[in-house]
């Protein structure tokens, strides 16, 4: 027997769960593209990505995935021959270093491992190690999808500013933006990189460059820039098919603005608030499983963890049989060990991650948390019960209303 019909749940680190509103509107005939609707509700969606961004710079858009991104970033920046650094944690930090050295450029890579955030000390001392400063650019992912480390940008700059280092400081928001605090022009980042198909809440598909006027500098100075990759059309363009290098991704672009209008009546404050919350609800549960069996959080610290998803370690094979419960006898999908391999687990079967970003909810999370603890039971992984309640504390503490009724309180 299964207990998985009805509506599935994806809870996977991207692509996340879409709103409603973001299907209906993108249900719909091809529209116009060169005049009407359509091209005039682009300036609004820059407008409102510079918004979640928290950024008053540019913002280029392209029909790519996140890897598109970090082309797109490197390909207006950094000449072929030219040097990086790239402070790895997790798995995605080397994928925008293995990108750099596609494109000929050389990457410089400081390895933290997969638990442990990026180390601005470290960063600092390489950066003042690079007194011919050939170093153009620091590559860093803010949240790292595979891990779960959250970094300190913020810090990274200090480390720029107090070395008197002239590189750019890069940031791949791919997985935090709209989700974890992310303040682009607060923190002194040049560019920013992000994708459609997580805290956006639209399929994937889009990619965007966010970038300041120091970056744009950047780009003024370099040769040549690949034709299709040159922000500078993108983000000032003459004509509607420029912001896209060509036809307009029309679909996206109407679930893009839904989206977007969904961010704004929340408010992006709020919405971190959110995350943060269902981030600790999860944390809490894993707590109480964690004390009697062989569950951990792959971050120990709650600071360094990220608000949008939580990868967790259950050894070999639990992991990869804790998934195949929860999605065929449940219809809940969790994300996969991804890069989390280990010398008697090669493909990172003890290993699995809740995606909780972008269009979640308590009753989501609560959900997906119960269905697991059922599937450690089923199982018979070991594990101390009672996380879910511990969840649902948190959650009422979050929410308490701000008086009972008063036959409530007759009681």
């Amino acid at each position: 027997m299964s207990l998985a019909k009805g509506r599935s749940y994806l809870a996977i680190p991207g692509p996340s769960v879409m709103p409603e509103a973001v299907l209906r509107a993108m249900h719909r005939g091809a529209p116009n593209i060169y005049e009407g609707e359509l091209v005039d509700m682009v300036p609004g969606l820059v407008r409102d990505l510079k918004y979640v961004a928290r950024t008053e710079g540019h913002v280029a858009m392209y029909i790519a995935n996140g890897h598109g991104a970090w082309e797109a970033a490197l390909a207006n920046t950094v000449a072929p021959g030219d040097t990086v650094l790239v402070p790895a944690t997790g798995r995605f930090g080397h994928g925008w270093a293995e990108m750099a050295q596609g494109m000929g450029i050389a990457a410089q890579v400081l390895d933290f491992g997969r638990k442990a955030p990026i180390d601005a000390g470290r960063v600092a001392e390489a950066l003042r190690a690079d007194s011919a400063h050939e170093i153009k650019a620091v590559l860093a992912v803010h949240v790292d999808t595979s891990s779960s480390v959250r970094s300190d940008i913020a810090a990274l700059r200090a480390a720029l500013d107090d070395t008197g280092h002239p590189a750019l400081l890069m940031a791949d928001c791919i997985a935090s933006l709209g989700c974890d605090r992310f303040e682009m022009d607060a923190w002194g980042v040049d560019v920013m990189v992000t994708g459609s198909q997580k805290g956006l809440m639209v399929p994937p598909g889009m990619a965007f460059v966010f970038f300041s006027d120091k970056a744009a500098q950047a780009r003024a100075g370099l040769a040549r820039v690949s034709k299709y990759w040159d922000w500078a059309p993108r983000a000032e363009p003459e004509m509607f098919y420029q912001y896209f290098g060509g036809t307009a991704p029309t679909h996206h672009l109407y679930g893009l603005r839904a989206a977007l209008d969904m961010i704004r009546e929340e408010g992006i404050e709020a919405i971190w608030q959110r995350h943060a919350v269902l981030a600790r609800a999860i944390w809490a549960a894993c707590d109480v499983w964690a004390a009697e069996g062989p569950l951990s959080l792959n971050v120990a610290d709650p600071a360094h963890r990220s608000h949008a998803v939580t990868a967790l370690r259950l050894g070999a094979p639990w992991g990869a049989a804790l998934r195949d419960w929860t999605d065929r006898q449940a219809g809940v999908t969790l994300g996969i060990g991804l890069g989390m391999s280990e010398p008697d687990d090669p493909k990172g079967t003890g290993f699995f991650r809740f995606g909780h970003m972008g269009h979640v909810n308590a009753h989501m999370v609560l959900g997906m948390l119960a269905t697991v603890e059922a599937g450690l039971a089923s199982l018979g992984i070991p594990h101390r019960r009672g996380g879910v309640t511990a969840a649902t504390q948190v959650v009422a503490e979050a929410v308490q209303a701000p008086s009972k009724p008063t036959e409530l309180r007759a009681l």
